[in-house]
């Protein structure tokens, strides 16, 4: 009977399994630990996550029922099944969300001196205000949309919020129905009043309305004459994923533009939020307007469009936020960072181009704690100026809107350097922002290209060619993150800085089969995907099953973003059953079961959440103990596997093997930030007495090291 319940039950859903790491951020908003506008944060954060997963999985699975599509998940379910597991799942999440939102922004918030009001609850010389604010600032650009035979119902855009009204001609005693779209994009969701008391006693901080308010309450002006008899809020999600045939460059980026202009509008409804108590006039108007059935219907009690709780993290109260940590510079690169023309005979004798300092040893960066701009800011910047630099190429997934890199790329072109940029345009959700940008490099003399046709461009590498001694040498650094100085403050990600002769032609040419002059299938140290990462990976996990089986102590530790890959699960469950250990530190969705009886028995998993998103990749090999690290842009997926170009390398350097031996053992040890995988698929988050977040450690750790 057990063995029964194994065969059925080897793997988790992953819709499910998104929706439990969910649900660990939901639970980081609640925590009594969590400084009050940091929760505002992580409920922000879920419910763009939130966003996110409608736009793409939901809508996935809503095509597939819709097409009649009847495969089953990697643990048998439909897509229709898995729907209803979707919305059973989510519907306590989101009642759990806006009860506590609710009391942070009717409780919590007053203890503090902050007030988020309803129109209601305003003073009448707040309320002049208001409604003066109204008619000078949001009247004018407000567009109300009737529906009747003349007018049909409005397309509704992805992501907007709305306001749906019931009005009554007085004359005709008709009922006509009325749409406004609220402009969130435009103007702040919670308008600032400016605090019009002039009793010393009484201090208030911040005063606030939320933008939905101030517009129900002044309806009247934009029906004059109207009877306004009902009205309730409403919000649509749309499918946002982009169909793009495989097409060359020019081709593919006026499909993108295309197919961005529809997303903005969006495609087919795959959810309706409608606020509690919506009149049943108003909500049947919306369900056959948009063609929505039940199933795709959200009652919210309370706010809809929480993502935008992210504004009030604005608020000047320090007090209520994490303290800031900014990161300090790498020990080894300090004398690096003088620029050459500031140099001062003092400092000549100190400074040390960054080249210099990379070509004694290896370094590893990790961000945040080491600072992005005087890594790897500072090897771009000064590989654009040094005049021994020959060629920059880089590859660019998502990249910040106000990017030094970019700059500095554009300068080295300017210098007269060979500058290839390879930018992604198919990175979901900055599609835009990398069109941009191409553009914006081509013009200025940058060799822009636009990766494999078929294959998504993953891998975060650069490398440097530089003329020394009449030969040329090849610096490179192979990171876990994006070129991106903003997500570098917020994600964890580590990035090796070297010059190792091997893994820089393997680079190279790895940059040749990106720009389509190769056809490379092996390499000489780099795990690529999708030639050689697969399979590398594979034997790598079979080397610790071979030995185990020969009675050799044999382990393995991963950390990761998502565990999904149903091929590399059942490695691991038979790398499990062989006597090997296994520790998997997994932020994100992971579709294994641990510690389960007769199949995995040898597994823990644990997830990290904390102030920073854990971003970075490590894989860790026991090797009858000549211990094998590698790291790199990949999670093990199918699309990170097989869709994808990765890079993964290889970590040789000993100081460096023993700092990442020690990361993992930081993460494996357990923190105020951990959750431990049990074997049903669930969580439970450690909570012994004296425990401290890891994140927090590794702060004091870097800041006492590096100084």
């Amino acid at each position: 009977m057990a063995q029964k319940i194994i065969k059925e039950n080897k793997y988790i859903n992953r819709e499910l399994s998104w929706i439990q790491f969910n649900q660990r951020v939901l639970d980081l908003s609640i925590d009594p630990k969590t400084p009050l506008l940091e929760k505002i944060k992580f409920s922000s954060i879920f419910s763009n996550n939130l966003d996110e997963f409608f736009m793409v999985r939901v809508a996935s699975l809503k095509s597939q029922v819709d097409g009649g599509i009847t495969k089953k998940s990697d643990d048998g379910k439909t897509a229709k099944e898995q729907l209803i597991s979707i919305r059973k799942h989510l519907t306590p999440l989101i009642k759990k969300q806006q009860q506590t939102v609710h009391k942070y922004l009717k409780e919590e918030f007053k203890k503090e001196n902050i007030y988020i009001l309803d129109y209601i609850e305003l003073t009448d010389r707040q309320k002049i205000w208001v409604n003066n604010y109204f008619e000078t600032a949001i009247f004018p650009i407000l567009t109300p949309l009737a529906v009747d035979p003349a007018h049909p119902f409005p397309f509704i855009s992805n992501l907007s919020l709305n306001l749906a009204a019931i009005i009554i001609d007085p004359e005709t005693e008709q009922e006509q129905f009325a749409r406004i779209k609220l402009p969130t994009e435009i103007i702040d969701r919670f308008i600032t009043i400016p605090n019009q008391s002039n009793i010393k006693e009484i201090s208030t901080d911040h005063i606030a309305i939320p933008i939905e308010q101030v517009v129900a309450y002044n309806l009247e002006m934009l029906f004059p004459g109207m009877i306004i008899r009902k009205y309730s809020f409403f919000r649509v999600t749309r499918d946002a994923d982009l169909e793009l045939r495989d097409l060359e460059a020019d081709d593919l980026m006026s499909a993108l533009e295309e197919g961005l202009r529809k997303r903005r509008k969006g495609g087919e409804v795959v959810r309706l939020e409608v606020s509690e108590n919506t009149p049943n006039s108003i909500l049947n108007l919306l369900k056959e307007g948009m063609n929505i059935e039940e199933d795709y219907l959200y009652e919210i009690k309370g706010f809809l469009a929480l993502d935008q709780l992210i504004e009030l993290t604005k608020i000047d109260a320090p007090d209520l936020k994490f303290i800031q940590h900014n990161g300090t510079t790498h020990p080894s690169l300090k004398n690096s960072q003088l620029k050459a023309n500031d140099i001062s005979e003092a400092n000549k004798k100190i400074f040390q181009n960054i080249f210099s300092i990379i070509r004694r040893k290896d370094i590893l960066v990790h961000h945040p704690y080491n600072l992005f701009s005087t890594s790897i800011e500072e090897l771009i910047n000064q590989a654009s100026e040094d005049k021994s630099v020959m060629a920059i190429k880089m590859t660019l997934y998502r990249i910040s809107k106000d990017s030094s890199i970019i700059t500095a790329l554009i300068k080295a072109a300017e210098n007269g350097k060979q500058v290839m940029a390879l930018v992604e345009l198919k990175a979901r959700f900055d599609e835009d922002n990398n069109i941009q940008w191409a553009k914006q490099l081509e013009e200025s003399g940058v060799h822009v290209v636009y990766g494999v046709i078929g294959l998504k461009t993953h891998t975060k590498v650069t490398l440097i060619v530089r003329k020394e001694k009449n030969r040329m040498r090849t610096y490179f650094h192979i990171g876990t993150g994006n070129y991106n100085a903003k997500t570098s403050k917020l994600y964890t990600d580590l990035g090796l800085l070297s010059c190792q002769p091997e893994l820089g032609q393997d680079l190279i040419e790895l940059f040749n089969f990106l720009s389509g002059f190769s056809k490379q299938q092996g390499y000489r140290k780099l795990l690529v995907a999708p030639m050689t990462l697969r399979k590398g990976l594979e034997s790598l996990i079979n080397r610790e099953i071979g030995n185990a089986k020969k009675g050799i102590p044999a382990k393995i530790q991963a950390k990761m973003n998502s565990l999904v890959d149903q091929k590399i699960i059942n490695l691991l469950y038979e790398a499990s059953n062989a006597g090997v250990k296994i520790e998997l530190i997994v932020r994100g969705m992971c579709c294994l079961y641990p510690m389960k009886k007769g199949l995995s028995e040898n597994i823990k998993v644990v997830s990290v959440i904390g102030q920073f998103l854990e971003h970075s990749r490590i894989f860790w090999f026991a090797n009858n103990g000549k211990p094998e690290i590698f790291i790199g842009s990949a999670d093990w997926m199918r699309r990170n596997l097989d869709r994808r170009i990765e890079a993964v390398t290889p970590i040789e350097n000993i100081e460096l093997k023993n700092e990442i031996e020690g990361l993992l053992q930081h993460y494996l040890n357990g923190s105020s930030d951990s959750w431990y995988m049990q074997e049903d698929g669930t969580y439970i988050k450690e909570e012994k007495e004296g425990l401290t977040s890891i994140q927090n450690e590794l702060i004091q750790f870097y800041e006492k090291y590096n100084n």
